[in-house]
This record gives C-alpha cells, sequence and structure tokens, in this order.
C-alpha cells in the first residue's frame, strides 16, 4: 500500500558551479562562475566574488587545461560497439533487440561524453527489414541521455530513385517526422546519384532539415552539380568524409574543394578510421585520407569525427576527439589549435549550435584536462571533466606509478629527482 505521507522535496541542486585554479589555453590561470546553463564570469584566479556558499558547487582544477566542450559530428551508434563477440539479443517483445540497441547507443554515447563531446550527431539506416525500429531506438537512448548529452540524429536511407527508391522516399519523411534532425543519404550508392541528391534536398527543404550527406568525393563535376543544388538550401548542409578527393589530381581537387566552400557547404573528415564505406587506395597503395590542407585552403569548413567505433568498419576505436584532433596534428600538420578547433568550433557549427567559448555569456559547454598546454594535451590526457550545460557530469581520474628496482630511497627515480607518481 502506497505511503501517503507527505514526501519531501528533493534537495535542489547548486544554483551556481565554480571551476578554480583553471590554466586557459592562452597561459592564463582563472575561475569561472557558472549558473543557469552559460559562464556568468571569468577572472583571474581568487578575484571573482563568491556566492552563497550553501548554493554552490566549487571544483578545484589546479593543474588542469580547461577548453571549450569537443562535439562528435558524425558518429555511427547504429553499429557502434558490435565488433566483439557477445550474446545474441534477447528475443523480442520486451527487453529484446530493440532495447538492446538502445542499452548499446547510450553506452556508445557516454564513452564519448567521458571523453568529453557534450553534442554527438549519429548517423543512422533506415530502411530494409529494420525500417524505422533502429532510428527509433537511436531516439529513446538520446531522450535518455537528456541532461548528460545531446545526442541528434541523422536518417540515412538506401536508394531514394526510381520505382525502388518509392519507399525510400516515404520512410525518409516518415523519419523526419519522428525527429530526426537532419535528412542524410549516400548518393555514391545510388544508381542515380543525381537523383539522390535532389530526393534528399527536396526533403530538407520540405521539413527545414540540416542536410548531412556521405560521399566519397571522388567525383569532382557530381560534388560542384551538388554544391550548386545546395547553395540555395537556408539549412546547414555537410558531406563528408571526402577521402576521394585526395585521388584526383591537385588542380582538379582544388576546384571541387572551391565549389564547395563557395556553397558554404563542410567537409567532415574521419582521421580515426572509415564509417563503412569500403576505403580507396591512393595511386602509392595506401588508403586515401581526406585532404584538409587542400580543402581549407579553398575556404572549406572543415570538422573531424570519429565514424565507426568498434564496429566492422573499424574494430578498435576510442571514440575520443582529442584523439582526431591528435591525429590532424601528427598526420595533416595542423596546428594544436586548428586541430582542437576542428573537433569543437567548428564540428558544433555543423551540428548548428553556438561557439562555446570561455567567456562571460557562452554555452557552459567545457572540458578540463589534465596539462598546461594544447599540444600536451593532445598528446596525453587521461584525466578529464566534463561540463554540459552548466553541470558536471562525467569525471576521469587517472594515476600513474612507476617501481623502482631498487630501495624508493635511493632509487634511479630517487636519484634523478623524478616523481614515483604522476596524475594524467
Amino acid at each position: 500500500m502506497p505511503d501517503s505521507q507527505p514526501q519531501e522535496p528533493a534537495e535542489p541542486g547548486p544554483a551556481a558551479l565554480v571551476l578554480c585554479g583553471a590554466r586557459l589555453a592562452d597561459g592564463r590561470t582563472v575561475d569561472v562562475r557558472i549558473g543557469g546553463g552559460r559562464i556568468e564570469a571569468v577572472g583571474t584566479a581568487g578575484s571573482l566574488p563568491p556566492p552563497p556558499p550553501s548554493r554552490t558547487a566549487r571544483v578545484d582544477l589546479t593543474g588542469y587545461l580547461l577548453l571549450p566542450a569537443p562535439a562528435e559530428p558524425h558518429a555511427h551508434y547504429d553499429t557502434a560497439l558490435t565488433a566483439a563477440p557477445g550474446p545474441a539479443p534477447p528475443p523480442y517483445g520486451p527487453g529484446g533487440p530493440d532495447r538492446h540497441l538502445q542499452r548499446r547507443v547510450c553506452e556508445a554515447a557516454l564513452l564519448q561524453l567521458g571523453h568529453g563531446a557534450t553534442a554527438l550527431r549519429t548517423h543512422v539506416r533506415i530502411g530494409g527489414a529494420a525500417g524505422l525500429r533502429t532510428l527509433r531506438a537511436v531516439l529513446r537512448a538520446g531522450r535518455a541521455l537528456d541532461g548528460l548529452a545531446d545526442l541528434t540524429a541523422v536518417a540515412v536511407p538506401g536508394v531514394l530513385t526510381g520505382a525502388a527508391g518509392a519507399d525510400g522516399r516515404a520512410m525518409l519523411r516518415d523519419a523526419v517526422a519522428m525527429g530526426a534532425s537532419a535528412v542524410g543519404g549516400c548518393p555514391d550508392l545510388d544508381p542515380d546519384p543525381a537523383g539522390h541528391l535532389e530526393a534528399v534536398l527536396a526533403v530538407a527543404a520540405e521539413h527545414g532539415r540540416a542536410v548531412d550527406l556521405h560521399t566519397d568525393g571522388g567525383s569532382p563535376a557530381r560534388l560542384t552539380r551538388f554544391a550548386a543544388a545546395a547553395s540555395g538550401l537556408r539549412t546547414g548542409v555537410t558531406v563528408g568524409p571526402c577521402d576521394g578527393l585526395a585521388r584526383l589530381p591537385h588542380g582538379v581537387a582544388a576546384g571541387a574543394a572551391e565549389a564547395l566552400a563557395a556553397a558554404g557547404i563542410a567537409v567532415v573528415c574521419l582521421p580515426q578510421g572509415g564509417c563503412g564505406l569500403p576505403p580507396r587506395p591512393v595511386s602509392g597503395g595506401s588508403p586515401a585520407a581526406t585532404p584538409v590542407r587542400l580543402l581549407e585552403a579553398a575556404g572549406v569548413r572543415v570538422a573531424a569525427g570519429g565514424g565507426a567505433l568498434r564496429d566492422a568498419a573499424n574494430p578498435v576505436g576510442r571514440g575520443d576527439p582529442l584523439e582526431a584532433a591528435h591525429l590532424l596534428v601528427s598526420r595533416h600538420r595542423a596546428s594544436p589549435e586548428a586541430a582542437y578547433g576542428a573537433v569543437s568550433a567548428r564540428a558544433r557549427a555543423v551540428l548548428g549550435l553556438p561557439e562555446a567559448r570561455i567567456e562571460a555569456g557562452s554555452p557552459a559547454e567545457l572540458l578540463a584536462v589534465r596539462g598546461d598546454t594544447l599540444a600536451g594535451a593532445l598528446s596525453l590526457a587521461y584525466s578529464r571533466l566534463v561540463v554540459h550545460r552548466g553541470r558536471v557530469v562525467a569525471r576521469t581520474s587517472a594515476v600513474r606509478e612507476y617501481c623502482d628496482t631498487a630501495d624508493a630511497a635511493d632509487g634511479p627515480a630517487a636519484e634523478l629527482g623524478l616523481p614515483r607518481q604522476s596524475q594524467r
């Protein structure tokens, strides 16, 4: 029998959050006061007037670098975490495959949230035997994660042209009505790529949705036609990974890049691996990679995403935006600042989100990593603290210990003045 006694009201959460002693990328050490999901003030350490202590949470970030939070603009959570063999999904019905998929999507999203990505966009295949069930499970996962991370979905249909594409076009409209935030597609895999593009753009314009297409980009004429068709679309338009541009002569690829830039189309590259489209080698025999420097030289806004995560297309992966930025530096000769911008400011722009800055009035979407420089954070950053909507939503701590071969008092570490324990 239910208890008839009146229930005590839930204890209200802190009205403010103060991050103390954090180091910024420009070298300053600051305190940051947050309230109402936004940054209220940034000042030198110890300079901010203290808010009422009873309603304030204080976090000491001494030894941490504070950054705008990264975002994930191109995930595949419908297939994520399926590479390792595991138990078969439960039978259909309550707790069946749909529930199993929803849990796996949440697990993949939380993995990336733990690394710092507070806004996430996943591509979801629709059609075939599953119809819209996969999308429905992903959208439910997004609702379950509300308050921890913002998860949105791109509906990716199969064939959209001819008689075989009629069902796909109808299902794409149903997917938008169900809650897909962007319209996707794979024109390279349709018998009529131009017709596929036309169908995607028509649905996007009809419903006011963003467009996010998979394309190899190996056909410069196709990219140029797409840029011309999409230039009048009011919503955001993104393509990726466009690694096929690397197989083209430089002048031809540069022309296609200029067309994308003129149309305001963004490109999402995938430094950590592919996303199910089979990679094609360049003339030297190694897999092609998105020509980031060529695109940026043409004025294209290039963001970086994670792509496949421990599935058939990429059986390994950390889902870590800082690893994507690290690869942009090591493989594409980007500066640490530009590389981090690809996974933060430009990734958020692809998602249609305002830029997160460490200044008053900005959305409180933040990542603190142990270290004192951005280059160091991209090299090694295990300990992290993640803030979403002004609240600490994830925390990871790591301690590394070294064991001397001799007594600690006179061992090699002590002799060289090295710490036996370090935080990473």
